[in-house]
């Protein structure tokens, strides 16, 4: 284990300016939830479904745009898939925050639709600085930004909600977005090896027509697919983590030290990943889903608020690692000209995980306590990382005599 990586990192000068500009591409996202739902149950009187029912249509737009804004970025570079976000966001976001509720959803699916793809972004620009043996490290200290922008955003949003109101808050922190993008867009820094695979003046439309209809993608193979499902089950698991979490410190009595474990669970996230990067020999992906199902599963033992505290903690430690080592291992897979559209569908599955997590989890809490949203995600990662193993092994059974397979080399 090295800790010298992350300084030989830090001197590298585009991957330090796109981390920490992408922390303030990032901060605006998790203040900005907390402050939606704040406006929504607030100034405009509506209920706390319905201010869920805002966050589902904004994670469903963003699933949708993320794989074609990252082909965008693979075909047309960064300055030029930047000028659509760059004129839609700041409408939109200057129209949102002085409009009733079903306005309201609209506006912001639009934005949903048109946001900035900042994790395609950061991480493209960091892959290209970077060599070959510094990779996973890369991705781990983009990782570590990533929990710094939630464990700031919320505080951000709920400070801001207090002292401008909500609808200023949600104007101002947008804005801050939207100008760090324009500082992105300045900036512009190469985010493959190669130059974009379509000519600068080619036209838009010239993009819409493939050249073969219903034809999957040349970088889909067996492995990619198993690690996007891995991707996606582990964000199933953190969403109903999150949601279970509340729950426990209802049932403790102790709502009061919420926001303290919640705390302590991204600072057992960060160290993973701070530790993870430093690893000289890295565990696979599925081996990470294992030890976060399994942690998760544990959590749902603790008998009161330090035990809980502590087994979430230890779950946290995997949560960061696991996103890495899926992420580490798609890129690996793909050639450089198609990572922003793969990167895009990795966020599309984190999303959907979420998406589809937090109402499975819910059923599970009410229907057998907070214990039921740990067993629920924690067993369901369980399970999805045996069938992935399973897999794995029918595909590596072809004769010696063939060559690897995807699943092959996934399975290595």
């Amino acid at each position: 284990m090295s800790f010298q990586t992350y300084a030989e990192l830090w001197r590298i000068p585009d991957v330090r300016r796109i981390l920490v500009l992408g922390l303030f591409l990032r901060i605006p996202m998790p203040a900005s939830s907390v402050i939606v739902t704040l406006h929504v149950v607030g100034p405009l009187d509506r209920s706390y479904a319905e201010a869920g029912l805002v966050s589902t249509v904004l994670a469903i737009a963003m699933a949708i745009s993320a794989p074609w804004l990252g082909r965008l970025l693979d075909r047309l570079g960064l300055r030029r898939t930047l000028l659509l976000p760059l004129a839609i966001l700041p409408i939109a976001w200057s129209i949102a925050p002085w409009v009733g509720y079903l306005p309201l959803i609209a506006l912001i699916a639009v934005a949903g639709l048109f946001t900035v793809p900042s994790w395609s972004i950061v991480r493209q620009v960091v892959l290209r600085s970077v060599q070959p043996g510094q990779r996973t490290a890369a991705l781990s200290a983009d990782a570590i930004m990533t929990e710094m922008a939630f464990m700031v955003g919320p505080v951000i949003g709920v400070l801001s909600a207090s002292y401008l109101g909500t609808s200023w808050a949600l104007l101002v922190t947008q804005w801050l977005g939207i100008a760090a993008a324009v500082v992105l867009w300045l900036l512009n820094p190469s985010i493959t090896e190669g130059e974009p695979t379509v000519p600068s003046d080619a036209a838009p439309s010239d993009l819409s027509v493939p050249a073969r209809r219903f034809a999957l993608p040349s970088w889909v193979s067996p492995g990619v697919v198993l690690l996007l499902a891995g991707t996606f089950t582990a964000s199933l698991i953190l969403i109903a983590e999150d949601l279970g979490t509340v729950a426990a410190m209802r049932d403790f009595d102790r709502t009061t030290l919420l926001g303290l474990v919640m705390a302590i669970w991204a600072l057992g996230s960060l160290v993973g990943a701070l530790v993870y990067g430093a690893l000289n020999r890295h565990p696979s992906a599925a081996v990470m889903l294992v030890l976060l199902g399994a942690t998760t599963v544990l959590t749902a033992f603790a008998w009161g608020p330090i035990s809980f505290a502590a087994l979430l903690l230890l779950s946290g430690f995997f949560c960061a690692p696991t996103l890495t080592a899926a992420l580490e291992a798609i890129t690996s897979r793909v050639p450089s000209t198609v990572r922003g559209e793969v990167m895009g569908w990795h966020g599309s599955a984190i999303t959907l995980g979420s998406a589809v997590g937090a109402p499975t989890a819910g059923f599970a809490i009410d229907l057998v306590g907070w214990q039921g949203g740990f067993i629920l995600g924690g067993g369901l990662g369980l399970l999805i990382a045996a069938a992935i193993w399973l897999t794995v092994r029918r595909m590596s059974k072809p004769s010696a005599e063939a060559s690897p397979t995807p699943g092959e080399k996934f399975a290595a």
